[in-house]
């Protein structure tokens, strides 16, 4: 029998299990729940797109492939898992959004990374808001995800089944991802959630509730700027704040119907028995949790993604609590196709987690995953050690910005930060990090890395950079005052690199 594999994309993960999955219809993910695994304690390596995707390709953390931002990631050659299968007689198909090498995204979006460390506060995104689109019979909103959709499911149902080899199959799709605000300019941001009545109907909307939030006075620096940066630190109605997550779930559904299609193409051409099926992504949606939209965020509705898998001989009905990360997914696919791991990766394989026959004996599993971040919307390179009941996160170098410790047993909504109330517990989770990444050096390299590309970029405009980078997304505070920015770059760039 052929091994085959196909990939798909949606994003929070806590909307595949618990309480959460009943404020949104989502049968096709029910289906995956119930005729294979979920794990319920899955994250993204880094959550923003291009890094979070880099670690998911190579099955290496991001500051081992120094994917600092959506800008700077894998090189154009770097060989992945399915350049492996190929190799190893797959017929391989990349569709969608696939978003792992170095080179793309906004102007904007680099150069706010880069200057993540200077002494401004900018908005740099549109303030979040809810649109509606269409009518009640209006189902493809995001055409260009159905456009794709739709080529893969035609794809299977014409070839896989009449394939000589065995096929592996990515499909990469942008929703639930917020939508671009043109308000933003050339280089506008995505702070749109969009549906139309017809998706908005797979919504309760009264089971939708309201995030606590901390006074601004009281959030931690980072969060502060984070916050600040993505425009939430003004005033929202509760009925804003439920527009917005009520949409945010209607965009999970369309995706939803996006899977559904995928798996009755499957089944269509007699092949959804044979083949493993993973449907994951590459970060979550805050969506108004702890004043902020977006990701870049530690935060679980930022960092903790779905992650469900069916195939030959799965057992059904699987709940596994077992902390996993996107860097699993290399091992994994390698070891359900038979396909040897080439060099040493962070992730491991997940089948020894699974009931499956002739299931190979658990090797050493870890029982943490690590998570970090680099790029823009946050002021400092962030590095979040989750292990049982804790979540630990450090900044920089580690004293410049204090710690957070959660207890998310306790504190599912990570209100309150016990790292100081608990020394000793911050101090080995601390220890057990900088085991796994000196982060202090990590955070050192990526501040010499965004100086010396800003230089670059900087020079590379000559005259023209006054007016560039005053007409970047943070355009509308940065031309009150322009000289006061423009000095404190000055500034910034005078310091030591």
């Amino acid at each position: 029998m052929l091994s085959k594999l196909i990939r798909n994309y949606t994003r929070d993960g806590r909307l595949t299990f618990g309480p959460g999955n009943l404020t949104v219809q989502l049968p096709f993910t029910n289906y995956m729940r119930e005729h294979g695994a979920v794990f319920l304690n899955s994250y993204t390596n880094s959550p923003i797109c291009c890094p979070s995707r880099a670690a998911m390709w190579s099955g290496k953390f991001v500051h081992l492939t120094e994917s600092w931002n959506n800008y700077k990631c894998l090189d154009e050659n770097y060989t992945t898992w399915m350049d492996l299968l190929q190799r190893d007689g797959y017929y391989t198909q990349k569709l969608g959004k696939v978003d792992y090498k170095s080179g793309d995204h906004s102007l904007s979006n680099r150069v706010e990374a880069w200057t993540r460390d200077v002494d401004f506060l900018l908005r740099q995104e549109g303030r979040p808001v809810a649109n509606l689109t269409g009518d009640a019979s209006t189902v493809k909103v995001m055409e260009e995800d159905w456009n794709e959709t739709d080529s893969a499911a035609r794809w299977i149902r014409s070839a896989a089944a009449t394939l000589s080899q065995p096929f592996a199959l990515y499909l990469g799709l942008n929703l639930p991802h917020p939508y671009p605000t043109p308000a933003m300019g050339e280089n506008k941001g995505a702070s749109t959630f969009q549906t139309s009545p017809y998706w908005l109907k797979k919504v309760s909307r009264q089971l939708i509730t309201v995030p606590k939030w901390l006074p601004l006075k009281e959030m931690h620096q980072v969060d502060y700027y984070s916050t600040y940066t993505k425009n939430c630190s003004w005033h929202f109605t509760q009925e804003e704040i439920k527009d917005i997550r009520a949409f945010y779930y209607a965009m999970c559904a369309e995706a939803d119907a996006m899977l559904g299609e995928i798996l009755s193409a499957l089944r269509d051409a007699k092949v959804l028995g044979d083949t493993f099926v993973i449907f994951t992504s590459d970060h979550g949606e805050l969506a108004m949790e702890h004043r902020q939209f977006y990701k870049m965020s530690m935060y679980e509705g930022s960092s903790h993604v779905p992650f469900l898998l069916m195939g030959p001989k799965v057992e059904a009905k699987q709940q596994i609590a077992h902390l996993i990360s996107l860097v699993d997914v290399y091992p994994t696919v390698l070891d359900m196709t038979g396909t040897s791991l080439p060099s040493r990766v962070s992730g491991h394989s997940l089948l020894p987690l699974l009931s499956l026959k002739d299931a190979p004996q658990a090797g050493p599993l870890p029982d943490w995953v690590l998570s970090e971040y680099h790029g823009c919307d946050v002021n400092a390179s962030t590095y979040m050690l989750r292990r049982g009941q804790w979540k630990y996160i450090a900044y920089a170098d580690g004293s410049s910005a204090p710690p957070q410790l959660f207890d998310l047993s306790a504190d599912q909504e990570e209100l309150h930060n016990v790292a100081a109330k608990l020394p000793s517990i911050t101090a080995s989770l601390d220890k057990l990090l900088r085991s796994v990444v000196n982060y202090p050096a990590v955070s050192k390299a990526v501040h010499q890395y965004n100086k010396q590309q800003f230089i670059s970029w900087k020079s590379s405009l000559g005259n023209n950079y006054t007016d560039v980078i005053a007409n970047l997304r943070w355009h509308t505070d940065w031309q009150k005052d322009p000289k006061n920015y423009e000095n404190a770059i000055k500034k910034w760039l005078q310091g030591d690199l």
